[in-house]
């Protein structure tokens, strides 16, 4: 009994000493709050947002200093290319709290591959950061701009990713661990958020960018990059993204704007979109039928219309499901023919509704899914009008 007591003394001991063994000092650190994967003749050109803790946290920020400071580093590999930042930075890099990595758009037409497969298996670099593509610029660029509000432009661009998603649905939030899911598929296909340097790329490293009334050089997404296998083929608008993701049913909520009958506008705020997509084979033949059943409200009235005429709503809610339906048949047409790439998952679809007629199709659904039928039918129902029906403002 005695022994015992001892042995589980022992090891009690053992494991509160051990305990602190790896533990590090903050003031030891440089912490990492965004990465930059460039792909620049033959080399990776990796940028690290490094944040500066006496200018997040003072009450009284040290003069000229900026909130973050940028590194730069080149090399072979991805890792071999970090490392060597260890020449410039103060401290040793700390990667856990990363909130975003952006992927150069050369290096998105070159392949992503390589560079998600050192994310994927550094063990520091947890897997609850997003990804992004810099559009028309390089990572370097993106992570050079300082922006006001937001002390620290990851933040930002964190913040303005879920933002849109959630209230415009132009963006769409990818981790690392849906980058590796969509790369490990048969025939990968995805989106990722796209985002692009509005001004002058050289003012934006200058910190009278954030000490000016009207911000020189902005971040702003602008859609979602469309990716073949790991390779990037090109872009998608705000506006068609937004469509995008209507099919994709990851609309949280968003606006939609439809003309009047006697002129004017009329906007309504979609509240709630629920999309179903259902895949069949007949005679061979794959189809794909989505429904996609949206609640809005009225939101904004700029026309001389009787919100309380029933005739009315059925008019709002028959022409809110004819533009939706005319801008979504058009990206279908972007992704099918232009593209030719399954961002939408119909091959899972068609596999989930006849797996043994799937086997059969499987091997050319590459060349099948650009001339597979889709039948889009969209239901609105308009709920609200806000507080109230028809406005004297215009008499």
């Amino acid at each position: 009994m005695k022994n015992k007591l001892f042995i589980l003394t022992i090891i009690s001991l053992l494991l509160i000493l051990s305990g602190c063994w790896s533990k590090r000092e903050l003031n030891e650190l440089a912490l990492v709050a965004a990465l930059g994967i460039d792909y620049i003749d033959g080399e990776y050109a990796i940028s690290v947002q490094v944040i500066n803790p006496g200018q997040v946290s003072s009450n009284k920020p040290g003069e000229g200093q900026a909130p973050v400071v940028t590194y730069h580093g080149k090399g072979k590999t991805v890792f071999e290319a970090i490392r060597k930042l260890l020449a410039a930075s103060p401290r040793k890099l700390y990667f856990a709290h990363m909130q975003m990595v952006i992927f150069g758009d050369e290096l998105a037409s070159t392949g992503l591959r390589d560079a998600v497969d050192f994310l994927a298996r550094d063990q520091e670099i947890r897997n609850d950061y997003s990804v992004i593509i810099s559009k028309q610029a390089t990572a370097k660029d993106v992570l050079n701009v300082l922006t006001p509000i937001e002390k620290v432009p990851a933040n930002k661009m964190s913040n303005s990713l879920k933002g849109a998603e959630d209230a415009w649905g132009s963006t769409l939030e990818v981790d690392i661990d849906d980058l590796m899911s969509a790369l490990g598929g048969k025939n990968p296909s995805f989106v990722i958020s796209a985002i692009e340097v509005h001004g002058d790329k050289n003012l934006g490293i200058d910190k009278t960018n954030v000490e000016r009334v009207e911000t020189p050089v902005l971040l702003k997404f602008t859609g979602l990059a469309i990716f073949k296998e790991d390779k990037l083929l090109g872009y998608i608008d705000e506006y068609e993204s937004k469509s995008f993701n209507y099919l994709n049913d990851n609309i949280k909520s968003t606006i939609e704007i439809i003309s009047c009958p006697s002129g004017g506008e009329l906007t309504t705020e979609i509240t709630q979109s629920k999309t179903k997509t259902k895949g069949i084979i007949k005679n061979s033949q794959p189809t794909i039928n989505i429904s996609i059943d949206i609640v809005q409200n009225v939101a904004e009235v700029k026309c001389d219309i009787d919100l309380s005429e029933i005739k009315m709503m059925d008019w709002i809610n028959n022409q809110t499901e004819k533009y939706i339906k005319k801008n979504i048949t058009h990206v279908l047409e972007i992704l099918q023919e232009n593209y030719q790439a399954d961002v939408l998952g119909f091959g899972e679809a068609i596999r989930r509704a006849d797996p043994k007629e799937w086997k059969k199709i499987s091997d050319n659904w590459q060349t099948i899914y650009p001339e597979v039928e889709v039948n889009v039918k969209v239901n609105v129902n308009t709920h609200g009008f806000g507080t109230i029906k028809n406005t004297k403002l215009k008499e």
